[in-house]
């Protein structure tokens, strides 16, 4: 019995969803950014995860997950109607950031509940280890 390979394993996918976390807390933080050092609002920033095999020295090969690449949101932003904005248009109109709160509050709460999952995982790996050393006692 290997738990090190799943607590590998798991280990892979902790990285990823805190990852991921750091994002969502990115982007809701710049959910009002108007002026970026790019210049234009800020843009949405996405994770893509893919899975990655782990090799076992003598042992199976099993699969992991890592972060695959960050990407900016190309969708554009909302036009409001602000003339008093440091940033606005001739028009009186500021561009604001793709950044969707209700949608970045799911993708945080999926993350959140990964993140848990892949916890008990390492939890339960534990506590079947400290089980198998009673057993000789």
């Amino acid at each position: 019995m290997n738990l090190i390979a799943g607590v590998d394993i798991t280990a892979g996918a902790l990285n990823a969803q805190k990852l991921r976390l750091d994002l969502v807390a990115q982007n809701i933080a710049n959910a009002h950014t108007t002026r970026t050092p790019e210049g234009g609002p800020y843009r949405r920033k996405i994770i893509s995860f893919e899975s990655e095999l782990v090799k076992r020295a003598g042992g199976a090969s099993l699969t992991s997950v890592s972060v695959s690449g960050i990407t900016s949101d190309k969708s554009p932003g909302q036009s409001v109607y602000n003339p008093q904005h440091p940033d606005a248009g001739p028009d009186g109109s500021v561009m604001m950031p793709n950044v969707n709160l209700a949608f970045e509050m799911v993708d945080l709460i999926t993350a959140t509940r990964a993140y848990e999952a892949n916890l008990s995982v390492v939890k339960n790996a534990r506590n079947l280890a400290m089980k198998v050393f009673q057993i000789g006692k």
